[in-house]
């Protein structure tokens, strides 16, 4: 069965956007105190899972090659990602996460955790669960449209 946005009342749509937006300030806050900034994460999340390029970052984390460049650039200032030209095409470049990056993106991990439990003391423990349960489900979703858009192309 198929949920159809019908199925849910509007104000709760709503509802979901706007602490979605309230959310994501909420993790830019917890990567302050780890001094990455949002775009940063997210390029260190995906690269997590493997080496990519500049157009396939671009595309997938949705901004322009200049902007994927700029934070790009900060990351290999920072030591967290190297870039490694490919061994077929010297056209290309590969983007890949260092040890030193995968530890910045362990500590990152655990400070928005920590932000996400002092929030959920607002809270209690089974909500918390259908939470956290939440926005995994939220991660899977986003997956599957990512694959079936790559897919796609």
């Amino acid at each position: 069965m198929t949920i159809e946005r019908a199925d849910i009342p509007p104000l709760d749509w709503e509802n979901a956007a706007h602490a979605a937006a309230r959310l994501a300030k909420q993790v830019e806050l917890a990567l302050d105190a780890v001094d990455l900034s949002l775009p940063q994460y997210r390029v260190m999340v995906f690269l997590s899972e493997g080496a990519a390029g500049a157009s396939t970052l671009a595309g997938t984390l949705a901004v322009s090659r200049p902007t994927i460049t700029v934070v790009v650039d900060g990351l290999v200032a920072k030591g967290y990602v190297e870039r490694q030209g490919d061994e077929t095409d010297r056209r290309k470049v590969h983007h890949r996460l260092t040890p030193t990056g995968r530890r910045a993106l362990d500590r990152a991990d655990a400070a928005v955790a920590a932000r996400l439990a002092d929030l959920a003391v607002h809270i209690d423990d089974q909500e918390t669960r259908t939470a956290v349960r939440g926005l995994a489900l939220w991660g899977k979703a986003l997956l599957a449209a990512r694959n079936a858009a790559a897919s796609r192309t």
